[in-house]
């Protein structure tokens, strides 16, 4: 009998990514979204092509029976959902700590009830400002700090903390098997813009001949992580025995500074655009920090799994743009 899978948050972004990798491997899969920020169209053609392999399920992770309906039917959960996006972050901080907490508390009460193994996606922004206080690489074990609670950025940091406490509460208590993953930067097709997607926006900009807009003075490093070579580690860790009860970062090590990424997208997309500078509070208003730079040691990642798939950030820019092209002519404006 085929594995059967559940992914919260599967119309997503990463979440569709990983339905597809899933269903190519064997499994049955089961999407569950509400949507808000997901979109039918990401698992459509899954819909079409695995038939009763794949099923979608509208509903939301705050609604705990059909969390429980969901969680019951299968073998094991990917627990993607959540409130993401710096942007929505900003604009609508209640939602995102009540569904981030709450909507969490649900999946991992679920999990523990009927034992299912559960991998929870976190986020490197829990580490909160300790990549711009420390020359080296944000290790799993590394304290974090976070700003002063006025300071909206921080709530979401705080609730994805919040998630992982819980889930390795219920791993004491019920001895419940959980992997936590951080996850740092992840991008591909079909992350949308609208929530303050870097890549995305950059690349919708420079296709208008827009200027790219950098928030601060363009300085600060991240590192990008496709989300193929993310999706092939969420699977692998999943089934890595010695993954059960740790927590571990996801992502790339090669950071690139957000105006050299500008500019590389600027020629990627052979673009006549330029790039602006912006001021963080005109951005955001008040209550917004950013950090300088965040790098994930990865060493733990491999050895839990081995090898990692991983893709240059031009390579990754340059399959972003093609795909946003493609996109444009099958549905043109």
């Amino acid at each position: 009998m085929p594995v059967r899978t559940l992914v919260t948050g599967g119309a997503g972004f990463i979440g569709s990514h990983l339905c597809e990798a899933l269903l190519a491997a064997g499994d049955d899969v089961i999407a569950f979204d509400n949507l808000s920020t997901g979109r039918r169209e990401n698992v459509a053609a899954l819909e079409e092509r695995a038939g009763a392999r794949f099923q979608f399920v509208h509903a939301d992770i705050l609604d705990a029976a059909a969390v429980d309906r969901a969680v019951a039917d299968v073998d094991r959960v990917f627990h993607l959902a959540a409130a993401v996006g710096v942007r929505l972050v900003m604009e609508r901080p209640v939602s995102t700590i009540i569904t981030n907490t709450r909507g969490t508390e649900h999946v991992l009460d679920a999990c523990a009830r009927h034992q299912r193994r559960v991998l929870l996606a976190s986020s490197s922004e829990v580490y909160g400002k300790m990549g711009s206080m420390q020359d080296a690489p944000l290790r799993e074990s590394d304290d974090w700090r976070l700003g002063a609670t006025t300071t909206r950025r921080w709530s979401y940091a705080c609730t994805k903390a919040l998630d992982e406490f819980l889930a390795f509460a219920h791993a004491k208590e019920s001895g419940l098997g959980v992997v936590v993953v951080r996850l740092f930067n992840t991008v591909g097709a079909r992350q949308s813009p609208h929530y303050g997607m870097v890549i995305p926006s950059f690349i919708d900009a420079a296709r208008a001949d827009r200027d790219l807009i950098v928030h601060g003075d363009g300085t600060q490093t991240r590192c990008f992580n496709s989300v193929h070579d993310a999706v092939d580690a969420l699977i692998r860790l999943m089934s890595c025995a010695a993954a059960t009860g740790e927590v571990v970062n996801v992502g790339s090590d090669s950071p690139v500074s957000i105006g050299d990424l500008a500019s590389l997208v600027i020629r990627a997309c052979k673009s006549n655009s330029s790039v602006r500078l912006l001021p963080y509070a005109e951005v955001y208003g008040g209550g917004f920090e950013d950090m300088a730079r965040r790098t994930p040691s990865l060493e733990k990642l491999r050895g839990l799994i081995g090898t990692l798939a991983t893709r240059s950030i031009e390579d990754i820019v340059a399959a972003m743009v093609s795909a946003a092209s493609a996109v444009r002519s099958t549905n043109p404006r």
